[in-house]
């Protein structure tokens, strides 16, 4: 493997799981003092399991292809992009087709890190194509 993949792998990692440990941490204290009586469908951990598997997939491809000799990405992270969109809806499709009665809580505490994460995903693949 490449030195650089490595050092920038690395760095994301170790990057990508502090931010989301801060985040797990205010979007659970959030949840606990302002929606403690509202029952979600899924566990606030898997939401964020999802999104940091599928940030790490992401991020790894584009800098694998990147350290290749491929610079031209842009085509790659949108089409990833979209794949994340398809697989977003697949994680919410057993809540979206179950009885579940309150379904607008369980969207908004999985799309606003998801959001997050996106922006992240952006920062993160600008900020090492911008080192040229």
């Amino acid at each position: 493997m490449n030195a650089d993949f490595k050092n920038r792998q690395i760095s994301f990692l170790l990057q990508i799981c502090l931010i989301s440990l801060v985040l797990f941490g205010v979007h659970q204290y959030i949840l606990h003092y302002f929606a403690a009586s509202v029952n979600f469908f899924f566990p606030l951990w898997h939401i964020y399991v999802f999104h940091i598997l599928v940030a790490v997939v992401i991020y790894t491809v584009i800098n694998y292809r990147y350290s290749n000799g491929k610079t031209e990405i842009f085509t790659l992270f949108m089409g990833i992009t979209l794949v994340k969109m398809i697989l977003a809806i697949v994680f919410l499709l057993p809540l979206l087709l179950s009885d579940f009665e309150k379904k607008q809580p369980d969207v908004f505490n999985f799309f606003i890190p998801y959001f997050i994460y996106l922006f992240l995903e952006v920062f993160f693949v600008t900020k090492f194509l911008q080192k040229k």
